[in-house]
């Protein structure tokens, strides 16, 4: 029986099937709306690094063929073939989208789904309507991803734009090009492949392949049925994916000149003021450039690259705020390019990191609330409701009496929220089942789903006898915040650790106080400086975090 998964639910493949050769199902429709519903195999960066791993209507299978594009069959409105383990070592995300072709927006469409197939078996199923959505033009549908192993997670993420608007955020570069000839045009839609199964089974389904679905009437959003003939792929208008761009570096200023060439126009690169003239004659030199910082003396021109001062004129020719050998920018663009390294990073995740020192939660996703840290909030968008998480009577005494009281508040609603605090690092950790122990000072916020409790270190000669660390368990995230960018090791025999450095380590780590213990810094002439260190044993596997920084 089918698993039915909700927005942003995740499970390993492994767990649904032990299957690797996959059919993905895809249905979604609207009145007068027709898709396009493509495949992009991101690399670790989510970057579509390779073009060829774009799958879609004009490009319908990968090199070594482990995406295809099948067409519409089964019920589906658009299906895929994946073989996980004939995906190449460098593509890391499969994410499944679609786009709406022409006008319209996703608040049109009627009940879609997403599913996996495996031995004619359906073992997972994610619906959504569009009561979910409002004015976007794409969909982020579902992803495989790999984390250690293969995983499945139900995305159901709206996208401004359509399928340009995609290809840019995966990394892409969108270029016009002419209509492709007919022989270019798949030729799918002729009819569905010999695994795949016809749209009414008369027996068993193969061993790959969806299970037929019996036809349904017609609703009011569904799109009208299109003949199985090459008309049904048309040739698009959309653009085609190409490489990204790169700008080659201009050369710096004060580049040595080239080698003496022909009477003609001066060439890039030359030293600015020394340019060689018509007939063999070369003018005396430019006055030197102003230091860096000092403005240029009157009538002097400023270095190439640096804006003329407040008051200047610009050299002849040359437009205000004009780069010397560039063309003018349009109207805007200057801003627009100066704010592009600061935009928000892109949907799909239920935790986003925006920079090193921003993270991103949607409260849409997962369908839980989120813990964190009193005072952290610094943005939210939709509907949230914030309310004080009181630990209760009990949990205040032993928060003060180990050190290890958080102040929280509860985060739900439908929206996305921004978390940051003091500019540190903050780190996404995510738990499947496993455990970690963190220090409460370390803590950002992390999924009510998690347990947590404060969890003893016994020692000798130290102040109230044991130190004390939170230990989170579960399935969910927490986010942990660092000084500066912290190191991950793994356990050995001999790993000691700092307890004023450590920041967190797994839960199945022992832990032991090391002989070496000092009360105090400075505690006599000659003494190291070093107060508590922390001794780390355990299975391999085991690890600890440790940051730049002592507390």
């Amino acid at each position: 029986m089918a698993r039915e998964f909700q927005r942003g639910h995740k499970a390993k493949i492994s767990d649904l099937t032990a299957g690797t050769d996959l059919y993905v199902g895809v249905s979604i429709a609207g009145p007068g709306l027709t898709f396009d519903i493509s495949c992009f195999g991101l690399d670790a960066n989510e970057q579509l690094s390779d073009d060829r791993y774009f799958v879609f209507y004009n490009q319908p299978k990968s090199p070594e063929e482990s995406i295809q594009q099948l067409g519409a069959q089964a019920g589906d409105s658009e299906s895929f073939r994946v073989t996980l383990d004939r995906i190449p070592a460098g593509i890391h995300r499969l994410s499944f989208t679609a786009s709406v072709d022409g006008a319209g927006q996703m608040s049109q469409i009627g009940p879609g789904y997403i599913r996996i197939v495996a031995g004619g078996e359906e073992v997972v199923r994610y619906s959504f309507t569009g009561s979910e959505f409002s004015t976007e033009r794409a969909l982020m549908i579902g992803d495989f991803y790999l984390k250690d192993v293969w995983r499945f997670a139900a995305v159901g993420q709206g996208f401004d734009g359509g399928l340009a608007a995609l290809l840019k955020n995966f990394g892409g570069e969108v270029a016009e090009e002419e209509a492709a000839p007919e022989q270019q045009v798949p030729a799918q839609a002729t009819g569905a492949p010999g695994f795949a199964p016809p749209p009414q089974a008369a027996g068993p389904a193969p061993s790959f392949g969806a299970p037929a679905q019996a036809p349904a009437p017609a609703a009011a959003f569904a799109a009208p049925p299109q003949p199985a003939a090459p008309q049904q792929q048309p040739v698009h208008s959309a653009p085609t994916m190409v490489g990204p761009l790169t700008t080659p570096p201009a050369a710096p200023y004060g580049q040595p000149p080239h080698p003496p060439q022909q009477p003609g126009p001066p060439s890039y690169g030359q030293v600015p003021g020394r340019q060689p003239g018509y007939g063999g004659q070369v003018p005396p030199p430019a006055p030197a450039p102003a230091p860096y910082g000092q403005q240029p003396a009157y009538g002097q021109q400023p270095p190439y690259g640096q804006q003329p001062a407040h008051g200047q004129q610009p050299p002849y020719g040359q437009a205000p705020g004009q780069v010397p050998g560039q063309q003018p920018a349009a109207a805007g663009a200057g801003l627009a390019a100066a704010l592009q390294p600061y935009k928000e990073a892109p949907t799909g995740a239920r935790w986003t990191p925006q920079n090193q020192q921003l993270m991103r939660v949607d409260l849409s996703m997962g369908g839980q609330a989120v813990l964190a840290r009193q005072g952290s909030m610094v943005l939210y968008q939709g509907k949230v409701d914030f309310s004080y998480k009181g630990a209760g009577f009990a949990g205040r005494i032993v928060g003060n009496a180990t050190g290890q009281e958080m102040q929280l508040m509860r985060c739900t609603g439908r929206g996305q929220v921004f978390l940051a605090e003091t500019g540190a690092h903050l780190h996404a950790i995510e738990l499947q089942g496993d455990g970690i122990c963190v220090s409460a000072e370390n803590v950002l916020a992390f999924d009510e789903s998690l347990q947590h409790e404060v969890r003893r270190i016994e020692g000798h000669g130290i102040p109230g006898g044991a130190l004390f660390t939170m230990q989170f368990q579960g399935s969910g995230t927490v986010i942990v915040k660092t000084h500066g960018v912290p190191v991950v090791l793994p356990v050995t025999p001999t790993t000691f650790a700092d307890s004023n450095a450590i920041v967190a380590w797994s839960s199945a780590s022992q832990v032991i106080i090391s002989s070496q213990v000092r009360l105090r810094r400075n505690a006599y002439p000659g003494h190291s400086g070093e107060t508590v260190n922390l001794q780390f044993r355990g299975a391999p596997g085991n690890f600890i975090v440790v940051q730049p920084y002592e507390v």
